[in-house]
């Protein structure tokens, strides 16, 4: 071995992803190993994977470690990727190993065989299709071309092995022995893109020259809706490849990535590599592989992306980064965002958070000048922005149990007679979030959480939308007996269907929410026949306000913008605002102008205002102002402690043991706030109780809060989570 840093027999330190509490130290082998070897170690009766952190720490005698059993044939994980896990996990007061299970996160990676078996059409149908064998061939071809194994195909499809294996032996699918990962085309990074306006090709200039630059920096691409910013960072992902560098994009809904694809497959040539849920593990292997090996140019993906072994990244790109879903609320508690700074900054790389309405932080980071920024004020073409309006619910003569108003209803006719499209949009699932009893007046609750069960009629069920649990919707009220008495109360999108096809009895509607949809690539497939004009009504949660393209939509209905401004949540504003006009841009995007029709019971509300006046820089400012004067994020930094147990008073004196002890975190000026019943108290038998701490923005929080929680022994069923800029207070 040429690369041996750590000489053959010394102690080398090996991290695994096992729960511990960091490295272990173990023999080097022979040949030695170097820092960054990905390994096969005993641990107890097992053998798992590890990465060679470093020299070992010496506390134990060389002849008393085991040694390691192999180095793996992979490319060594990089110093600039160890030094990223580190960061981050000290940053999020996330353990090591923990960090390491989102980088190794992959099927077979002990697995050194280098072919395996995977699945292709073959040839004529057998003699007898039967329903599991069509299901297995609907399957296939929705896989579109990805390579699959007999196990992923059978999951899928949900048949036996056994209806595998005879199609194979029918000749109707083939069994190919195939290399087990294959490198990914090479992507052209001249190829044709779209013609750009003066504003884009000003944009795109600028990128390119930050990049030719190289070194490390972040830019806010701060575009209306429909400005073409995807067209811009597109051409500084053509840069990145035209350098020899990897690029990363990033997605916040993995429903846009049909489209995305498409659209880069025509830009560059060929298809990129895809990590996210909705592809195979197969598909999964080969990327992890191909981004290790240097062989993977462009990577499309969810958040945990940015935890791939990029060999040489130089560029990362957060689209719509102002996305809730780029926070990880379970498990390893991180931010997308903040993360693909703080790995761009490690690897020379620049990031490009785009947005057509960014997340406070990025905006006073671009205020600050921390951050540089690009504006796009106009649509591509002939395209121009929705004209907004307010509709004053208070004003609206409407029945009981309706939420259309006319005045809605009648902008709907119209577009209906113009063969256009009308978008309603409600931010909530199911048909009715409460299901009361008339008899007695009992609201059908969960009996694992404090949460209301939530009507979906679609599915038949009624649902927990805090652990997912699901039951038949009862006949009679399981408090009193009385049979018939149940009752919705509230909209949800499904209940809103139900008034829209009554409204409009000849329209076709489509609802899209996620609960309705099996797979990733079913919701895909939908939003692609909405776009091609296979709905005259769609009606949607906020899955619809993140980047579709609608040619054909040309109104939308805010259905209740009032909603997202109920509660004490910090960001309450800032979210609404962001939610309704990303909603609101989905009108107009093509030659026919777009109106947007905002439902309220308060017009005069700041937030609904701004909305409705355009004012985006002024919203920001009152908003950063505000934020400001109570030295709340971004001015200050937070950190919440969410404890839980199924003892409620055990949860409760450990909280109140915390604040009594709560003695470094004063002394850097935080305030501690609690502890108290999270506003959902309770989740899957748990009870949960938070803390929350606020401090000044130079203090060091982290530091503080390892000195706080070390001497904290969780006993019996307690456990403590620990989130760094907490997003959800719930």
């Amino acid at each position: 071995m040429t690369r041996s840093s750590i000489a053959a027999g010394l102690p080398v330190a090996v991290l695994t992803a096992q729960p511990l509490d960091g490295c272990l130290d173990y023999r080097a082998p022979d040949t030695g190993i170097a820092p960054g070897a990905y390994v096969e170690v005993p641990l107890g009766p097992r053998r798992v994977a590890g990465v060679v952190w470093g020299p070992g720490s010496g506390e134990w005698p060389v002849e008393k470690l085991r040694a390691i059993g192999r180095e793996l044939d992979l490319p060594p994980m990089r110093a600039e990727m160890r030094a990223f896990l580190e960061r981050a996990a000290a940053y999020t007061l996330t353990p090591l190993p923990a960090m390491l299970r989102l980088a190794t996160r992959v099927p077979g990676l002990l697995d050194g065989a280098p072919m395996h078996r995977v699945l292709r059409p073959g040839g004529a149908p057998p003699a007898r299709m039967t329903d599991a064998r069509t299901r297995v061939m609907d399957a296939l071809d929705a896989f579109d071309g990805q390579p699959v194994s007999a196990g992923e195909l059978a999951e899928a499809a949900g048949v036996s092995g056994g209806v595998i294996r005879g199609l194979i032996d029918a000749g109707t699918i083939a069994e190919d022995a195939a290399p087990r990962d294959t490198p990914f085309a090479r992507l052209d990074p001249d190829g044709p893109g779209l013609a750009l306006t003066d504003s884009q090709a000003e944009a795109a200039a600028a990128l390119r020259a930050k990049l030719v630059a190289g070194g490390y920096g972040t830019t806010l691409l701060q575009g209306v809706t429909g400005s073409g910013k995807t067209e811009v960072y597109l051409e500084a992902v053509a840069e990145t490849l035209r350098a020899g560098r990897q690029a990363l994009v990033l997605l916040p809904e993995i429903a846009l990535t049909g489209e995305f694809l498409a659209r880069v497959e025509a830009r560059f040539g060929a298809r990129p590599a895809e990590w996210h849920s909705g592809v195979t593990q197969s598909a999964r292997r080969r990327c992890w592989r191909m981004v290790a090996e240097g062989n993977a140019s462009l990577v499309i993906g969810a958040r945990s992306a940015l935890f791939l072994p990029f060999q040489d990244l130089g560029l990362i790109v957060v689209d719509e980064e102002h996305d809730n879903a780029y926070k990880q609320e379970d498990g390893v508690l991180y931010n997308a965002r903040d993360m693909a700074v703080l790995r761009a900054s490690l690897a020379g790389a620049h990031v490009v958070l785009a947005s057509a309405t960014p997340s406070l932080e990025s905006w006073v980071n671009a205020e600050s000048g921390k951050y540089d920024r690009l504006r796009l004020t106009a649509r591509v073409g002939a395209a121009r922005l929705p004209e907004m309006q307010a509709i004053d619910l208070r004003s609206q003569d409407m029945p009981a149990q309706s939420w259309l108003s006319p005045r809605l209803k009648a902008e709907t006719a119209q577009r209906l007679e113009a063969g256009e499209q009308t978008l309603y949009f409600l931010n909530r699932r199911g048909f009715a979030p409460v299901t009361v009893c008339r008899a007695c007046g009992h609201q059908l609750g969960c009996h694992q959480c404090d949460a209301r069960l939530v009507e979906h009629r679609f599915l038949k069920r009624l649902m927990c939308h805090q652990c997912g649990e699901t039951q038949p919707i009862p006949k009679a009220c399981p408090n009193c007996g009385v049979e018939d008495r149940l009752a919705p109360v509230g909209p949800g999108v499904e209940r809103l269907a139900e008034e829209a096809q009554a409204a409009f009895p000849d329209a076709r509607l489509a609802v899209l929410s996620s609960d309705l949809f099996g797979s990733a690539r079913a919701l895909k497939e939908r939003i692609a026949e909405i776009a091609e004009g296979g709905a005259d009504i769609i009606l949607g949660t906020q899955l619809v306000a993140k980047g579709h393209n609608f040619p054909l939509l040309t109104l939308v209905g805010v259905i209740d913008a009032d909603l997202g401004l109920q509660g004490s949540d910090l960001r309450a504003a800032e979210r609404t605002f962001q939610l309704v006009r990303q909603v609101a841009g989905r009108a107009g995007r093509a030659e026919r102008p777009g109106l947007a029709l905002v439902q309220t019971l308060q017009p005069e509300h700041p937030v609904i205002r701004a909305i409705l006046s355009g004012e985006e820089e002024a919203f920001w400012r009152a908003e950063a102002a505000e934020r400001e004067a109570y030295g709340m994020p971004p001015f200050g930094r937070m950190a919440g402690i969410v404890l839980s147990g199924p003892d409620v008073g055990q949860v409760f004196d450990l909280g109140n043991a915390l604040v009594r002890h709560a003695g470094p975190l004063r002394e850097i000026g935080a305030e501690v706030w609690g502890p108290a019943a999270a506003p959902i108290a309770r989740v899957r038998g748990r009870h949960r109780v938070r803390v929350l701490v606020k401090a000044p923005k130079g203090a060091p929080l982290q530091e503080a809060l390892r000195a706080w929680l070390a001497p904290v022994k969780l006993r019996g069923q307690l456990r403590m989570a620990v989130d760094i800029d907490p997003q959800s207070f719930l």
